[in-house]
This record gives C-alpha cells, structure tokens and sequence, in this order.
C-alpha cells in the first residue's frame, strides 16, 4: 500500500473498482495528517484507510462517475469533499469547492491543486510542494493524454494543459501518478506531445 515516501510526505495507493482507479492518500510524515485523493469506490475499504492513516479530508481530481462512487460514504463517515466548481455538478454531493492556485495544508504540507481542463471541464491536478509528485489524476497518464470523447472532453484543452501546467512548469523528473495505471514522468511524456497532437488522442 506505501507507493512513495520521502523525508515529508508518505504516498498510500489502492486499486479500486471496475475501471481500476488509484487511489492515494498522502500522510504528513511530522503530523500523521493526511489528504485522500478521488473517492472512487470500495467505501468499506477506503473508510478503512482514512481511520488508519489519519485522514482528514477528500479531494477529487474530477467528477467522472468512476472517481465519485464512495463521494457519499465518506461525507457520511464526516469527511469534508472537494472539487472544483465546473465539476462540482457531476457528484451527488460536496463540501468545498477547489480553487486553481490554492493551496490545501495537510499537517505540514502544501498541496496545491492546479486546473487542467480537457478531461473535463474542471479536471485538476495536485502537487505536493518541496516533493517531485503531481498526482495527475485522468490528464496524463504514461502514453498521453486522458480520453477526451466523454461529454465535456475537449483535446485541443487537455494538450494546452499539459504542455502550459505540466510540462512548462515541472522538471524532467516529477513523478506524474495517474488516476489510472502506473506510474510515469514528466521527463519521459514530454518529448511525445507532437506526437499526441498529430494522432489526435
């Protein structure tokens, strides 16, 4: 279950559901606080990991149905849910609405969620400050961008986010961790975006 640690952050990860979807929790190392990424599914065992693992909010990289099935058991458990406003419609119910540019404290650290359309219109990312991890949630996986034929998908925006809020602003070696599937880098995505834009997904 531990995927990733450094000197601050400790990053937990399931496999949940149907499709497959990661999910991460990241634990303050000084503080046992942690934060729960993408509420998918399996409630019983992503319940069981907030009590373990000290968490004391969710968040969601998107609102697509895969990512939002244990959204209700959690806000039912007291766990406060947040996403972005132009996805908020898509879950059945929230707490909080995520700002591009805020930033979320989890014990010591700073968690900083970062809008990149094209997914869907409100996808985000989230960045954990001082450490070389973008959760990435569906816009960029290992081979591309996120599929972007779902209602509200847009290509021409997923590729402007990557290139403008990935890989102008990461170095060649953060680790990008995918709501889907495993692991990748900036550094090994980067060279392929033409690539992306000339095939068109």
């Amino acid at each position: 279950m531990l995927h990733y640690e450094d000197s601050l952050v400790e990053i937990h990860r399931v496999v949940v559901g149907p499709l497959d979807n990661n999910v991460h929790v990241l634990r303050c190392r000084a503080t046992g606080e942690a934060l729960l990424v993408d509420a998918a599914n399996e409630h019983e065992r992503l319940l069981d990991l907030c009590r373990n693992l000290g968490v004391r909010q969710v968040v969601e990289t998107h609102g697509h149905w895969d990512h939002i099935q244990a959204v209700t058991a959690v806000r039912d458990a007291g766990y406060e849910v947040s996403v972005s406003a132009a996805d908020a419609g898509m879950l059945p119910s929230y707490d909080q609405l995520i700002d591009d540019g805020a930033v979320i404290h989890v014990g010591n650290l700073k968690v900083h969620p970062i809008a990149t359309p094209g997914h869907t219109p409100g996808s985000m990312c989230f960045w954990i400050e001082d450490t070389p991890v973008l959760l990435s949630g569906d816009t960029l996986f290992p081979g591309g961008p996120g599929a972007t034929g779902f209602p509200g998908g847009d290509f021409d925006a997923i590729i402007e986010s990557i290139d403008r809020r990935i890989f102008s602003r990461f170095a060649p070696e953060t680790i990008v961790m995918p709501g889907h599937g495993s692991d990748t880098t900036v550094g090994a995505e980067m060279p392929h975006l033409a690539d992306w834009v000339e095939r068109g997904w």
